[in-house]
């Protein structure tokens, strides 16, 4: 998993191999229960908060845009940080053990934060929160601003036959942008989530983690699970930004945008919204 000093998977396919084997195909599935539940709320606060920072910002430019996006990111933050840890729990729960032999701590994602709760207090539940901010907050900054670009410089306007095509590039690549420009932060906040599995901590604060990091596995640290995580963003954001462009595009032909580059308040301010985590 990447927690440990001895991983046990040597990359993205020998992990997808391995699980099937050890746990079957529900080993993939493995704290689905937290993002399901998190996820529409995370996208209700995204989608309100980055329109109405455009609204109140009152000028679309690519500036405000990433000021709208990470103004999002860093409010849903409340909701998606005990989301990752229950999900992050959950996967850690029986990791490189038989099915039949696995023993389960969790239930599911609710008793897994009850738990904590129980454990730990609020602090215990909010765990990671502060790197949870700093991957975030500039991470749906560059997220919004990657698909402004991107559509502005792509110029798909309704009429135009590739016009589904180009929002589906658009969204993708801007859900790669965001992960790639915050991606080592994530690292860290994953490492800390999963730090106290078993009642044995082995970091103190972000600055020990990362030193720790580093001195077991080199700079390379920061890269591990990138493979996996960029062919999980693309199709997802991807399918994220497309739908809900679409979606505001034809629902409100009135007043709604006259290309796919605008919508209500100021331009296409609440058109971008986030699927994630993861996240993105």
């Amino acid at each position: 998993m990447g927690f440990v000093d001895k991983p046990l998977y040597r990359g993205t396919f020998h992990c997808f191999q391995s699980i099937i084997r050890q746990e079957s195909m529900l080993g993939l599935y493995k704290g689905i229960g937290s993002p399901i539940m998190g996820l529409t709320f995370i996208n209700a606060i995204v989608f309100g908060v980055q329109g109405n920072t455009m609204r109140m910002l009152s000028e679309d430019t690519p500036m405000n845009q990433f000021l709208a996006g990470a103004a999002a990111g860093a409010i849903q933050c409340v909701i998606c940080c005990p989301m990752e840890l229950a999900k992050t729990r959950m996967q850690m729960q029986g990791t490189g053990e038989k099915k039949s032999s696995s023993r389960k701590v969790y239930k599911n994602s609710l008793d897994c934060l009850a738990r904590i709760y129980q454990r730990e207090g609020l602090r215990g539940v909010n765990r990671g929160m502060v790197t949870t901010l700093i991957r975030e907050t500039p991470g749906f900054g560059v997220y919004f601003l990657a698909y402004d670009l991107l559509t502005r410089s792509l110029g798909c306007e309704p009429e135009d036959p590739y016009m589904i095509p180009k929002l589906l590039f658009a969204g993708g690549m801007s859900g790669i942008a965001s992960w790639l420009s915050t991606y080592p932060v994530d690292v860290i906040k994953s490492r800390l989530q999963a730090d106290g599995v078993g009642g044995k901590y082995q970091y103190s604060s972000i600055m020990d983690c990362t030193r720790k990091s580093i001195q077991r596995e080199g700079w390379r640290v920061f890269t591990r699970g990138l493979t996996s995580t960029l062919l999980r963003a693309f199709p997802v954001n991807a399918a994220t930004f497309a739908t809900v462009t679409l979606f505001l595009l034809y629902v409100r032909p009135d007043d709604g945008p006259k290309d796919c580059e605008a919508a209500p308040g100021p331009h296409h301010a609440p058109l971008q919204q986030q699927a994630q985590p993861s996240s993105l």
